[in-house]
């Protein structure tokens, strides 16, 4: 048995020792690239009235010359008042233009982002949502890895702090994607993307058939999209400069942070077999760590691996958590780790087995 233990401990460690070196020089330079790359951006929008006007501020507040970009806003057939308020602000940028999506040839987010893309002048295509704010720095740093020949990029997109309990889980459970998704992508293994943070040229947008294989799910406009591109065998990179992270609010209640969740859930069933082998055995194992505190009430050597993930989790965090500008105490490490751990597979067998809502 003490072998048994003494091969997890190996085996974990080792794992977390990976994201660690795989992150430690993350965002630490800043990108200074003329802005020489013609980007479009893309979003799509739904009854985003009250979000609309915090985007178009922030969009215009990216420093990239304004005849290098354009921002392409394509309302879903909103029953509010998105597309005129928008129409309404965006009225003196010449570099600005809303749409509205008719006759969608994909349902949902997909079909009205295919419109946007298909109304894209420039050769770089950038995917944020309506609800977000980028960093001043977003364009110059998708310009500056687009340069170096990438095909489809991914950055970070952390939440806002807010001081409620909805927003500690999710805030911490992008943290820890987000360490899992920078270190796959970064071992060129990538698995999942932020559609809030995403960039792809228009050539291999076309070459991957667009949306078009991504319709097992309402979601995955990012990760599937992702599945496509390493179909094709594309050059697939992560955006790691300082200021070129995309933030968001989050839910707000925790009901719909499940629910936000278990989609996302479901769109990772139809992951590649290898990344779903890879993240079972990553989450499995956290799993048995977790729960080996319960395990020791029959055999005290059982508690070296709580002991063993306490430790180890908690550094890693203390030591990873402010590269995606999150700022969580000892206290909250602890007990957001355990829940995070424990919520992972709630949410797992509702998304498999209940009745998932679906914007």
């Amino acid at each position: 048995m003490l072998i048994f233990i003494i091969i997890l401990i190996i085996i974990y460690s080792s794992l977390n020792l990976i994201i660690y070196l795989s992150l430690r020089n993350s965002f630490t330079n800043e990108c200074f690239d003329p802005g020489k790359k013609k980007i479009s951006i893309v979003i799509a929008a739904k009854n985003e009235s009250n979000n609309i006007p915090n985007l178009i501020a922030s969009l215009e507040r990216l420093d990239y010359p304004k005849n290098q970009f354009e921002i392409i806003i394509a309302d879903d057939n909103s029953s509010d008042d998105t597309y005129e308020k928008a129409e309404q602000m965006i009225s003196e940028n010449t570099n600005t233009i809303i749409i509205k999506v008719k006759d969608k040839i994909l349902p949902g987010k997909k079909g009205a982002l295919t419109a946007a893309i298909e109304n894209a002048a420039y050769p770089f295509i950038l995917v944020t949502d309506a609800d977000c704010s980028p960093n001043r720095d977003w364009l110059k740093s998708y310009a500056k890895k687009f340069s170096e020949g990438y095909d489809m990029l991914f950055g970070a997109a952390p939440f806002f702090p807010q001081n409620n309990f909805t927003n500690k889980i999710a805030s911490f459970e992008n943290l820890r994607s987000s360490m899992l998704s920078f270190t796959t992508a970064k071992l060129n293994f990538p698995h999942s993307a932020a559609a809030r943070n995403f960039g792809f040229t228009k050539k291999a947008f076309n070459k991957i058939n667009g949306y078009n294989n991504t319709t097992e799910t309402l979601s995955g406009d990012d990760d599937l999209l992702l599945r496509e591109a390493l179909k094709h065998k594309l050059k697939i990179g992560i955006v790691d400069y300082k200021n070129s992270f995309v933030y968001s609010e989050s839910k707000i209640q925790i009901g719909d942070y499940i629910q936000q969740r278990a989609r996302h859930t479901q769109t990772s069933f139809h992951y590649f077999a290898a990344h779903q082998i890879v993240l079972g055995f990553w989450h499995l194992l956290n799993f048995i760590f977790l729960i080996s505190i319960f395990l020791s009430l029959f055999n005290e050597i059982f508690f070296l691996l709580f002991i063993c993930k306490f430790v180890i989790d908690l550094l890693l965090i203390l030591l990873i958590q402010k590269k995606f500008n999150y700022n969580f105490n000892f206290i909250e490490i602890i007990f957001l780790q355990m829940l995070y751990e424990l919520l992972l597979i709630a949410i797992f067998f509702y998304s498999k087995f209940g009745k998932v809502k679906w914007k």
